[in-house]
C-alpha cells in the first residue's frame, strides 16, 4: 500500500465536493477529490429513472459554470450527472474514482485517509459524503413475506422492477409521491403515510415558477439559516419531519388513483399492517423512507449523543483541519441542495485558508 501527501483531501465528487474542489483549485493548494463510484455524477445516475429535479438550471449554483440549458428549465437526472461529469472537465479537477475509504484518523497533527488501495496523508480533509448514505428500512421489513418484492427508493429505478400486483409505497414525501404517479399507472398503488405540505402552485408553469422559485430560493439561503430564530426552528423541525412535496400535489395523486392511506406501523401474517390495523395484500413495497449519514469510517470524536457531527458552519473546532460540507442545514434550508452548497463549500475552503496561513505565520514567527 503506497502513501501519497496532499495538502488537502476531499472524500466525495458529488456537489458538496466538486464545489469544494473549485475553490481549492483557486487557492493553488495540492489536493485530491476520492469517489468511491465508477463515474463521475453516478450519485445521480443510480437514482429513478424518471427523476426530474426541481431547481430550473439558472440556480443550480456551481461557480464559474453556468448549467447549459434555458435558463426556466429543470434538468433530468441524467443531464445533471453529465453536468457533474463537465464541471471537472472544464476546472481539470483532480477526482480519484473506484477509491473507496475505509478509515479517517489522526496521527499527530497528520490526518490519514486508508482506501481499499492507497494510504493518504493530508492536513486537511473535507467531508463531501456520508450524509445521506445508509437505506433507513424500519425492523419489521424483514417479517414481510418472502414473495414480497421490497426496494428501497435507492435501488428503485423503473417499473420494471416490480411484479405483477398491487404496491405500497412507504413514506410520502417528493420521492414516494414521484413514484406513486409512476406506478399507478400499471399498479393498483397505495401511498402509506402524512403529507407534511406541499407548494401550492405548480412549479412547471411560467407564472408561478417566475414568480415563486426566486422567493423559495431567497427564503431558504438567506432567511431560514442557522443564525436566525426562524431559520434554528426550522432546522429542529426539519430533523423531525419530512418536505413537504414540491412538484405532486395531493390532488394529483386522487386523480391518478393512488390510495392514500396511513403509516405502515407492522407486518403481521407476512403482510404490512397499517395503522388501523389494515393488513394490505400487496406483491411489492417501495421504502421511500429516507437515508441516513454513515460515517462510520471516520475514526475521529466529533458526534454528539445522537451521532450528529459536531460543527459550526462545516468547521470542525474539536479537529483543526476536519470540515463538512452538503450536511442537512449545514447553515441554512438550502445546504445540502443545488442552489446552497456551493455557499457552503467556499465558507469552509476560505477557513481551511484563514488557518493554514495562521500555521504559516506561526511557523515562521518561531524559526525568527
Amino acid at each position: 500500500m503506497a502513501t501519497q501527501r496532499f495538502d488537502t483531501v476531499v472524500i466525495g465528487a458529488g456537489q458538496a465536493g466538486l464545489t469544494a474542489a473549485y475553490h481549492l483549485r483557486r487557492t493553488g493548494r495540492s489536493f485530491v477529490i476520492l469517489d468511491a463510484h465508477d463515474r463521475v455524477g453516478d450519485n445521480w445516475r443510480e437514482r429513478y429513472d424518471s427523476l426530474r429535479l426541481f431547481t430550473p438550471a439558472y440556480a443550480i449554483g456551481f461557480p464559474g459554470m453556468r448549467f447549459p440549458l434555458p435558463r426556466w428549465q429543470t434538468p433530468t437526472r441524467d443531464e445533471m450527472a453529465d453536468f457533474l461529469e463537465a464541471y471537472v472537465e472544464r476546472f481539470s479537477l483532480p477526482v480519484r474514482l473506484g477509491v473507496r475509504v475505509r478509515r479517517v484518523h489522526r496521527e499527530g497533527e497528520t490526518y490519514v485517509i486508508e482506501t481499499d488501495g492507497d494510504r493518504f496523508e493530508t492536513a486537511n480533509v473535507v467531508i463531501a459524503a456520508g450524509a445521506h448514505r445508509q437505506p433507513r428500512l424500519p425492523a419489521f421489513a424483514s417479517e414481510l413475506d418472502p414473495s414480497i418484492v421490497q426496494l428501497h427508493s435507492t435501488v428503485y429505478r423503473n417499473p420494471s422492477q416490480i411484479r405483477e400486483g398491487g404496491v405500497l409505497i412507504v413514506g410520502a414525501g417528493n420521492s414516494g409521491a414521484d413514484i406513486a404517479m409512476e406506478l399507478s399507472t400499471t399498479h393498483e398503488t397505495w401511498l402509506s403515510g402524512p403529507i407534511r405540505g406541499h407548494v401550492p402552485v405548480d412549479i412547471d408553469r411560467g407564472f408561478p415558477r417566475h414568480l415563486g422559485f426566486p422567493v423559495v430560493l431567497f427564503m431558504g439561503k438567506h432567511v431560514l439559516t442557522i443564525r436566525t430564530p426562524i431559520g434554528r426552528k426550522a432546522r429542529v423541525k426539519a430533523a423531525h419531519q419530512g418536505d413537504p412535496l414540491v412538484r405532486v400535489k395531493p390532488r394529483w395523486l386522487d386523480r391518478a388513483g393512488v390510495n392514500r392511506v396511513g403509516k405502515t406501523v407492522a407486518a403481521q401474517d407476512g403482510r404490512p399492517v397499517l395503522e388501523d390495523g389494515q393488513a394490505l395484500d400487496v406483491a411489492n413495497v417501495v421504502w421511500c423512507t429516507g437515508s441516513g449519514r454513515d460515517f462510520s469510517w471516520l475514526d475521529l470524536p466529533v458526534f454528539s449523543e445522537d451521532g450528529e457531527p459536531q460543527h459550526d458552519r462545516g468547521v470542525v473546532g474539536s479537529e483543526p483541519g476536519l470540515y463538512f460540507v452538503g450536511l442537512r442545514f449545514q447553515y441554512s434550508a438550502a445546504s445540502d441542495v443545488l442552489p446552497g452548497v456551493a455557499r457552503d463549500a467556499g465558507f469552509v475552503v476560505r477557513a481551511l485558508e484563514q488557518r493554514s496561513a495562521t500555521r504559516a505565520a506561526q511557523a515562521l514567527s518561531s524559526v525568527a
